[in-house]
């Protein structure tokens, strides 16, 4: 049954200002490593699937690469100094495996590892919870060479680099978040190849979504004997979707809307929180694959416990059973022959994404009554808008009220959702600063701090100053 009709334009009842959030709620922002970082040959570190994918010509926007990025790590403290002037009180961020084990496997990078002590160290000594991810994308090329995460063994590699980061950081760090988004990673990676490592084949993208799976579980497994912070919790985070049926009273689409519900979320969320795969989804593939690789005992691995599942949010997905077949090859779900995407009236990001605060509600509301035990939070929340510094009374200014009035309503979405009941426990906006926007290169920028590129100087835009008072006070203020 759909909560709201597909068409759900953001008005005024969800322009909210003075909802305050629970005591002891997290705001926070994120970035990852590769995005930000830069310094991709320094140190010890060696490439990744992104530095290779980048420097192929024509993989990403005007030949953009994250060499240099927006230099985080010759500028860890003046970012740290900024994370702590907006007054958050969590930072989410990655951290690169080519830094720790550059090959993926066998020597361990003492650099690497001295590299990401001094950010989690700077954090805790400016009061601020460090939220790490092991894994935002950056696959050491090596592993990929060997197959990558269609092959068995590399969810083996990242446990053994999970052991290793939770070794040296696990007296520290809050939380740990095994896997960002393996949608992306498996879909857009290896099902139509718009993400590194560029590969197009549905097979291969199927077997990178177990692998991916089981690595969460194995990361988990490891990290539990060698973190000794008491209090540590344990999380992964994916982008899931609100999907919509164009017509709910359709069966066809009703069906459709099943279909991608079970590849874009069911395929992850169900083997991580419940021990099994969806049998829709088995069926709906079967005609790639039966599956095999799945072994015995996989589902027991990847089924560990976590204290929070994390949710990254951006649009709706609305779709509609096609009339006649077409290829999905190329696609970024793999068997979904028959399914269409149906555009949404409404506003858009630079993205070209629908904004629809709404789509949030629902999707904790259905998260949480799928999975009730969990406690939520959001991960990743912003937009990309296209918006420039400008000088006034001698002083950088950069105006975004889109983003401001994007944030706002996605906050009181949120808040709609915890007095419906839903245990959401934090939120993190997408991103801190302006970045590497993979296959986008650096055409859009989602952070609330603009970054000049050719200097490197950090501006706090409208949005920042905005959410700066909402971590202060922990009310949402006028846009």
């Amino acid at each position: 049954m759909e909560r709201f009709p597909f068409v759900m334009s953001t008005t005024d009842d969800f322009r909210v200002s003075g909802l305050t959030f629970p005591e002891g709620f997290t705001f926070g922002s994120a970035t990852a490593a590769y995005q930000i970082e830069g310094a991709v040959a320094e140190d010890g570190r060696k490439p990744s699937i992104w530095d290779t994918f980048s420097h192929t010509p024509g993989k990403v926007a005007n030949g953009d690469t994250g060499d240099v990025a927006v230099d985080f790590y010759h500028r860890v403290d003046e970012d740290l100094d900024l994370i702590k002037s907006l007054g958050l009180r969590a930072y989410r961020l990655s951290i690169a495996w080519p830094r720790i084990i550059p090959d993926g496997t066998g020597d361990v990078n003492e650099a690497g590892l001295a590299f990401y002590e001094r950010v989690i160290d700077g954090l805790i000594a400016r009061d601020i919870e460090p939220v790490v991810t092991l894994y935002h994308w950056d696959l050491p090329q090596t592993l990929e060479d060997r197959g990558g995460w269609t092959n068995r063994e590399t969810s083996y590699a990242f446990a053994e680099y999970a052991r290793v980061v939770g070794e040296r950081l696990g007296d520290r760090i809050s939380v740990w978040t095994t896997l960002n988004e393996p949608w992306c990673a498996a879909y857009l990676g290896y099902a139509n190849g718009h993400h590194a490592p560029g590969i197009q084949n549905e097979l291969a993208s199927l077997q990178a979504v177990h692998h991916l799976n089981l690595a969460h579980g194995l990361a988990l497994i490891e990290l539990r004997k060698v973190v000794t912070k008491p209090d540590a919790k344990y999380s992964v985070t994916n982008n899931l979707a609100s999907v919509y049926a164009a017509d709910p009273s359709n069966p066809e689409d009703v069906d459709a809307k099943r279909q991608i519900e079970a590849l874009r979320n069911r395929a992850f969320t169900d083997p991580q929180l419940r021990g099994v795969y969806p049998a829709d989804l088995l069926e709906d593939t079967k005609h790639i694959t039966d599956w095999s690789f799945v072994q015995d005992g996989d589902l027991e691995l990847i089924h560990q416990p976590v204290d929070v599942v994390g949710i990254n949010y951006y649009n709706i997905d609305v779709v509609k059973r096609s009339a006649e077949e077409h290829p999905s090859q190329g696609t970024p779900f793999p068997g979904a022959t028959r399914v269409e995407w149906v555009d949404v009236p409404g506003p858009v990001t630079a993205m070209g994404w629908n904004i629809q605060p709404k789509g949030l509600y629902d999707l904790l509301v259905s998260t949480h009554e799928l999975y009730p035990e969990y406690d939520l939070v959001i991960t990743e929340n912003g937009a990309a808008f296209d918006d420039g510094v400008v000088e006034e009374g001698g002083e950088r200014r950069v105006h975004d009220p889109e983003r401001t009035d994007f944030l706002l309503r996605h906050f009181a979405a949120a808040h709609r959702a915890i007095e419906a009941g839903v245990p959401l426990t934090g939120y993190f906006v997408w991103s801190l600063m302006d970045n590497f926007e993979w296959a986008f290169g650096y055409e859009k920028r989602f952070g609330i701090v603009h970054v000049d590129y050719e200097t490197q100087v950090r501006t706090k835009k409208d949005s920042a100053l905005w959410y700066a008072k909402l971590a202060a006070t922990g009310t949402i203020p006028e846009a």
